[in-house]
């Protein structure tokens, strides 16, 4: 039998109250653990909801009796990111605290400039926004989105030697990266991600 799964953003001022009513809608909780991917809760109509933390404790945990009270804590605690979403429609590079962008470039790019192909068209502009958007903004970790290829090809660029040897977030699946996307995905990236599967 399959069951559906879904994926949830909630941020951590959220994060105690979704559980409460995920737990109220599914008869309550059967069980709660600590597993290597986050906190998994087990509900008694046999849902359950992964909850992963934004980004590794790195000798910071969070504080608090219970486990989602810790992961509250982890995911409250102010972090920067370096932003980088690649598409062939586009791209966005920006540097999010605490969820909000403190600068950022969004654009696209003309295939013309490199013989009609796009994707290393917008590769090159978004290596060029980027070197401006991260000059001066220190960053803990770095954050994806997009087309895989394509964001490697621009964090290979010698230009972002420094920046790529940052510690990663799980990439998020992106649209076109507008300014909306941007702002959005400074957001999900600082919430804690929630694997629902159904009952």
């Amino acid at each position: 039998m399959n069951h559906a799964q879904r994926t949830a953003h909630v941020p951590a001022d959220r994060l105690t109250g979704w559980v409460d009513r995920f737990t109220a809608a599914h008869q309550g909780l059967e069980s709660a653990g600590d597993t290597d991917d986050g906190v998994m809760l087990a509900m008694r109509d046999g849902a359950t909801a992964l909850l992963a933390p934004p980004w590794p404790d790195d000798g910071r945990p969070g504080r608090g009796a219970g486990l989602v009270e810790r992961l509250v804590s982890l995911a409250a605690q102010e972090r920067r990111l370096g932003l980088v979403l690649v598409r062939r429609g586009g791209y966005a590079v920006g540097v999010a605290v605490a969820g909000k962008l403190v600068a950022h470039k969004v654009g696209t790019a003309s295939a013309r400039s490199r013989g009609g192909n796009h994707g290393a068209a917008v590769a090159e502009r978004a290596v060029a926004e980027a070197v401006k958007v991260f000059a001066g903004q220190g960053f803990e970790y770095l954050a994806t989105g997009g087309d895989k290829q394509l964001i490697e090809s621009v964090l290979a660029s010698p230009q972002l030697r420094t920046v790529a040897g940052r510690p990663r977030l799980v990439p998020l699946p992106v649209t076109d990266p507008k300014m909306v996307v941007l702002e959005k995905a400074a957001a999900d990236f600082c919430a804690v991600r929630i694997q629902i599967t159904d009952a």
